[in-house]
């Protein structure tokens, strides 16, 4: 069962969003606030499993309470869901810590297969949302710039990125490299430090960013 927290500033949309997904046999809702700071009481008190997060709200914006939620409850997955696309919106959600950012028009059987994808570790952007939100400290515009942003991984590290790019799962990621869940982990967490990256909805997109023309050799 996911436990879901539904966050948003219209009570019609909560209500909606609630009556949706409570549908689904394995979403339970567990609790609705209408602001950011409300949101992070809950959290505390009802421990979700994933925040349906909208962005434009009063007393708090939801990239406030995302950046507050994943710091002290880094077990908690924020999905953003919100009317809004434009590019600061999108990044400072991701930056933020939010797995993922979604927008309020998507069919409804479409949100219900995202959130599953966040329980279960995955990133999901709605559809041209990815070169909004890459680093451009770190974005691939030519084949020139790839070898230079390549270097700043090992070899086993370029390995591990790729696969993170198609979505595979540390587990998935172990069995294929022929090594332990947690040494995909040690790698993942350098990979964070050498491309100054928080989590690995970041480092998705960054890989796909990288790899977009690149065929991976495994």
């Amino acid at each position: 069962m996911i436990r879901l927290l539904l966050v948003d500033d219209q009570s019609l949309v909560r209500q909606g969003l609630k009556a949706m997904l409570s549908l689904e046999s394995d979403l339970e809702i567990v609790g609705m606030a209408e602001n950011g700071e409300e949101a992070i009481s809950l959290v505390e008190t009802l421990q979700p499993d994933v925040v349906l997060m909208d962005v434009r709200m009063p007393v708090m914006n939801g990239s406030t309470a995302t950046k507050i939620i994943c710091e002290k409850f880094p077990h908690v997955k924020v999905l953003v869901l919100s009317t809004y696309d434009e590019d600061r919106d999108v990044s400072d959600a991701i930056r933020a810590g939010a797995k993922g950012y979604l927008l309020k028009d998507m069919p409804s059987e479409e949100l219900v297969h995202a959130i599953r994808c966040i329980n279960l570790g995955y990133a999901q952007l709605a559809p041209g949302l990815l070169e909004r939100v890459i680093n451009p400290k770190t974005q691939v515009n030519s084949s020139e710039t790839t070898p230079s942003i390549l270097s700043e991984l090992t070899p086993r590290e370029s390995d591990v990125a790729r696969l993170v790019a198609i979505g595979a799962t540390n587990q998935e990621i172990a069995a294929k490299l022929f090594i332990s869940e947690s040494t995909v982990k040690t790698h993942i967490n350098s990979i964070f430090n050498r491309l100054n990256l928080k989590n690995r909805a970041q480092l998705a997109i960054y890989a796909n960013g990288v790899f977009t023309h690149a065929t991976p050799e495994f």
